[in-house]
């Protein structure tokens, strides 16, 4: 067993204790517009915002322009990474072809081969710390960050041990070239508004 092995299977959460979490906030009355997601064993509640939504937009169209319809891209599905009590809801990601939801109805953080996260004011801190960690950890082979705070794109690949090995960051305005990666794609971000 590898090193990174050993501790995505100590820090593996119990999907019980999160399923228990998302119910209760399931039962509350969220504002419309907001989304929940569990970091490290806190709640947290962001807005969506027009900025953040056409972030968000562009790299999904993207994405099923490069793979076609049939491919598993989302945004804001429950995925229960590595650590304490982590489900997140990345603001994009794609799965591996033929990726199914297990027989409880989760997807599982192994098929994850790409994650976007837009940068909120409120969660700038989880997206650069804790979720990048936990993505580094659960091996997901391409990470990208959009701060249109920055106007930067950062771009994160090689995860090893536990760290992504290699960090790109690239203005908003520029291309993202992506080719190389498992998207394989050059995606431009001239569209990408900032805050």
């Amino acid at each position: 067993m590898t090193v990174v092995d050993d501790r995505i299977a100590m820090a593996d959460v119990s999907t019980e204790s999160l399923d228990e979490w998302f119910e209760r906030l399931e039962k509350m009355p969220v504002p419309e517009g907001f989304r929940v997601e569990i970091v490290g064993g806190n709640i947290h509640m962001t807005p969506q915002r027009g900025t953040h939504w056409t972030i968000i937009f562009e790299i999904a169209v993207a994405i099923r322009e490069r793979f076609g319809k049939g491919t598993a891209v989302f945004s804001d599905v429950r995925i229960d990474f590595p650590g304490h009590e982590n489900g997140f809801c990345p603001d994009v990601v794609k799965f591996r072809d033929g990726t199914q939801q297990d027989d409880t109805g989760h997807w599982r953080h192994q098929d994850v081969e790409f994650v976007a996260e837009v940068i909120s004011r409120g969660t700038a801190a989880n997206d650069y710390g804790p979720k990048k960690d936990a993505y580094a950890v659960a091996e997901v082979p391409l990470y990208v960050i959009a701060d249109p705070y920055q106007g930067r794109c950062h771009v994160f690949t090689d995860p090893k041990d536990g760290e992504y090995a290699s960090e790109t960051i690239v203005r908003f305005g520029h291309d993202l070239d992506l080719t190389g990666t498992v998207l394989d794609l050059t995606l431009p971000t001239d569209g990408f508004p900032r805050d």
